[in-house]
C-alpha cells in the first residue's frame, strides 16, 4: 500500500532496513520523556526491540506498520506515524481497531504534522471495511499527544492499564469510529 502526499508532506511505509531513521527521532530526551522517562535508544534498542517489534505487525497490504514522514519541499525526515491492531501484543488483538502512535523529531514540533499525518494516514486507511475504529494512547501528561488524539476526531474512553511486554502503564485511551458515507459504522 502506499500513501500519496500530502501538500507540506510525505509519507514512506518504513522497512527493517530503516533503523538509522527510528534511531535518530529517539536521540533527544525530551521526544523520550513520555515514552521511556526520557532515556535517548541506543542503535541495540533499536535493533534488539524495536525492529522484532516492527517485524511483528508490519503489513504493507494492510497499511500496517511505521510510516516515515518527510517535509514534502526539503525531503527532510521528520519522524513517523505507528499503525498497528489495537492491543497488538496480547492475546486479544483487535483487527477493526487501528491504534496510531506518533513520534516526531523536536524540529518538527509545533507545526502541526502530527495531526496533519495521522489524518492523512487515517484518510487512506478508513477505505478497508473491516476497520471500524481508529485509537491512540498516551500517558495523562503527554498533553500534546493528547490534543492531536481531540484534533483527530477522538474521543476520551477511559484510564486503564496497558498491558505490553515492554511493561505496563497507565494510560489514558482515545478512539473515533470511522464513518462511511456519512454515516457511522
Amino acid at each position: 500500500m502506499e500513501i500519496p502526499h500530502s501538500e507540506r508532506l510525505h509519507y514512506r511505509l518504513m522497512t527493517l532496513a530503516d533503523k538509522a531513521l527510528m534511531h535518530e527521532v529517539d536521540q533527544d530526551e525530551e521526544v523520550m520523556k513520555f515514552i521511556n522517562g526520557g532515556n535517548k535508544s541506543s542503535m541495540e534498542d533499536i535493533e534488539n526491540v524495536m525492529l522484532p517489534r516492527l517485524k511483528a505487525y508490519l503489513n504493507p497490504n494492510k497499511g500496517w506498520g511505521l510510516w516515515a514522514v518527510f517535509n514534502t519541499n526539503t525531503r527532510q525526515y521528520l519522524g513517523w506515524i505507528l499503525v498497528r491492531p489495537m492491543h497488538f501484543f496480547t492475546d486479544k488483538p483487535a483487527f477493526d481497531d487501528l491504534e496510531l502512535g506518533w513520534r516526531f523529531k523536536k524540529s518538527a514540533w509545533g507545526y502541526g504534522y502530527a495531526t496533519e499525518a495521522a489524518a492523512h494516514i487515517m484518510k487512506h486507511l478508513s477505505c478497508f471495511p473491516n476497520v471500524t475504529t481508529f485509537s491512540a494512547i498516551a500517558v495523562k501528561e503527554n498533553v500534546a499527544s493528547i490534543n492531536v488524539m481531540s484534533k483527530l476526531g477522538m474521543q476520551y474512553v477511559k484510564s486503564a492499564d496497558h498491558h505490553d511486554p515492554l511493561g505496563d502503564m497507565f494510560l489514558e485511551y482515545y478512539s473515533v469510529q470511522i464513518e462511511v458515507g456519512g454515516q457511522e459504522r
